[in-house]
């Protein structure tokens, strides 16, 4: 049986970072404490600046791994689809989308 959808196709969803990380939580505090910005410095050199297709960034890439590190898990997929506070990146920057993880 064929029944009319509940919300609207158009309706959307706002997420906030704030409903996302508490201002509590542990990863708000280290995002206070450590800039990682010396990460893409550091590996400047080692990425071909005129060949190959684009990387992701590898600030991005090590606070993946750090996650992955602090919370116990091993899963890089886990890491990118469960909690939200892993997918926002360590409260600040982009998200890995899972296809370069």
């Amino acid at each position: 049986m064929l029944k009319k959808p509940s919300l609207p196709q158009t309706a959307l969803e706002i997420v906030t970072l704030d409903g996302l990380v508490p201002a509590e939580h542990l990863l708000r505090k280290i995002d206070a404490v450590i800039d990682f910005s010396f990460i893409h410095d550091l590996m400047a050199g080692l990425y071909c600046p005129d060949n190959g297709r684009p990387p992701l960034d590898p600030t991005l890439m090590f606070k993946a791994l750090f996650l992955g590190y602090l919370f116990g898990i091993r899963s890089e997929r886990q890491l990118v689809r469960d909690r939200g506070e892993y997918r926002v990146s360590l409260v600040s920057g982009s998200a890995p989308d899972g296809c370069g993880v």
